[in-house]
């Protein structure tokens, strides 16, 4: 019976969701999936790369050039806007209030970061 069992176990293995909650916020890893209070927030795959990439490095912050080089996974050129208007591009798509900036927000002169 315990062989069985081990065997069942072994080759029915599924694999456990990375998912990372933040204030009403769920990113699914493995499935790429966002969802805000259990709604299902649509995001391009970079969209999703950046905001799991500051979830991930949440509580410190990351720089643009940081992020660019790991979501783009190339070379950070000067006076790039692109992150920001991706970060932009995100807050809108969460209803993250422009006063308040709940999940994501600017460091000036520093970079980007989600609070503990």
């Amino acid at each position: 019976m315990k062989s069985a069992y081990r065997r069942y176990t072994k080759y029915n293995e599924k694999s456990e969701d990375n998912i990372i909650y933040i204030n009403g916020l769920e990113l699914n890893e493995n499935k790429h999936i966002c969802k805000l209070y259990d709604e299902k927030i649509d995001l391009t795959p970079i969209e999703f790369d950046i905001l799991l990439y500051l979830a991930q490095k949440r509580g410190n912050v990351v720089s643009s050039e940081e992020l660019f080089e790991k979501v783009w996974k190339e070379k950070y050129l000067e006076n790039n806007n692109t992150v920001m208007v991706h970060i932009r591009r995100i807050r809108e798509k969460l209803k993250d209030d422009s006063k308040t900036h709940k999940f994501i927000k600017t460091v000036w002169g520093v970079g980007y970061k989600i609070e503990q």
